[in-house]
């Protein structure tokens, strides 16, 4: 560990002195790029900092206690600074080792997180909308803007399904545990002899693909125009405005019909499709590393259950960690942190254990 962490020291200053450099100044994409490896190294640094402090006065507060002639006053304050110092110096231990796992390259990006209606009919499509909610209050409580890419609203007012994108500092690495299968257990509006329903709706999780990250031939694409359609007659056009673009080595399909627009369709339409392949893409190259932690947090697999929220006892819980919280309520409202915070603890936990980065 001490050695990662002199190399890191050495890699910081290096940034430091690079982010002073006139070339760098004057060049915006490059100091971009080293503003972003020194905010992630900061932590690090920090960390590493209180750690040496704490090791100083743990050595300051044991010279004190091995001095003869030492007051007894003194002695038992230093018997308490040597007590702090070693607490710390465990705690701050434990946690460089989870700052020095290695970084998903994919959590600093924005997000794009589709909806689908699944198994229960009419009320799959309703608790989607509830997920979409959940997702939307989430995202404003962090100031993240979230934009809709795609929608298709059913006549009652659910959702079939929903593509949108959100925009923030994180916003992968926050909500990247999310993809699965989420199952809603409640009495619908419409039962009226009061029989729980089980429902399920599907989310997929895709890191935002920038140009860089995945490369698209345009003579691979089929695009098709077609007219947007909706629910009672909403978002329909008498000009062929929707998208639906086809990647043909793959056979990856999108649709985009959110907007009145055929560019903007197109565009929104290509960010979900950059997306998906750039998920294919870190798919393969992680078919060896996964097969290694089957143990971590879930898969990512969107056929997997990995949550239920029961109504009727405001529980939800999720089955990947055994956590379950009874504020059904306040979840659904984005107050979803708790849930995050836990599973990221377990996936670090994991990385831990099987030596991740050793």
């Amino acid at each position: 560990m001490f050695e990662k962490l002199k190399a890191v020291k050495e890699r910081y200053i290096e940034i430091m002195n690079e982010l002073q450099n006139p070339d760098i100044l004057s060049n915006p994409a490059a100091y971009k790029k080293f503003g972003k490896e020194h905010k992630n190294l900061v932590p690090v640094i920090e960390k590493f900092n209180a750690y040496n402090a704490a090791k100083e006065l743990m050595q300051e507060a044991r010279n004190i206690l091995l001095e003869p002639g030492s007051d007894k006053d003194l002695k038992e304050m230093a018997q308490l600074q040597l007590d702090e110092a070693k607490n710390d110096l465990e705690r701050f231990g434990e946690e460089l080792k989870i700052l020095l796992l290695p970084r998903d390259p994919n959590d600093e990006k924005n997000v794009i997180i589709e909806i689908r209606g699944g198994a229960g009919g009419e009320e799959a499509t309703l608790f989607a909308v509830s997920l979409f909610r959940m997702y939307s209050m989430y995202a404003e409580r962090k100031r993240w803007k979230l934009e809709t890419l795609d929608a298709n609203i059913r006549e009652l007012g659910g959702l079939k399904e929903i593509s949108f994108l959100i925009t923030g500092d994180g916003a992968y690495s926050r909500l990247k545990f999310e993809s699965g299968v989420h199952r809603v257990q409640r009495v619908p509006e419409t039962e009226a002899s009061g029989r729980i329903h089980t429902s399920t709706v599907t989310v997929a999780v895709l890191p935002e693909a920038e140009e860089v990250d995945v490369e698209i031939n345009p003579a691979d694409l089929q695009i098709d125009t077609f007219r947007a359609s909706g629910a009672g007659g909403q978002h329909i056009n008498k000009t062929e405005s929707a998208i639906r673009i086809t990647h043909t080595p793959t056979g990856l399909a999108v649709e985009c019909q959110d907007e009145r627009s055929q560019h903007k369709n197109k565009d929104k339409a290509m960010k979900i499709l950059r997306a998906k392949l750039y998920e294919k893409k870190c798919e393969e190259q992680n078919e060896e590393i996964a097969s290694k932690r089957k143990a971590q947090v879930g898969t990512g697999d969107r056929s997997e259950r990995i949550r239920t929220y029961n109504f009727p006892q405001s529980r939800v819980t999720d089955h990947r960690i055994g956590l379950t919280l009874y504020k059904l309520d306040a979840i659904l409202n984005g107050d979803i942190d708790e849930i995050i915070d836990q599973l990221t603890a377990f996936d670090q936990a994991e990385k831990l254990k099987q030596g991740v980065g050793d």
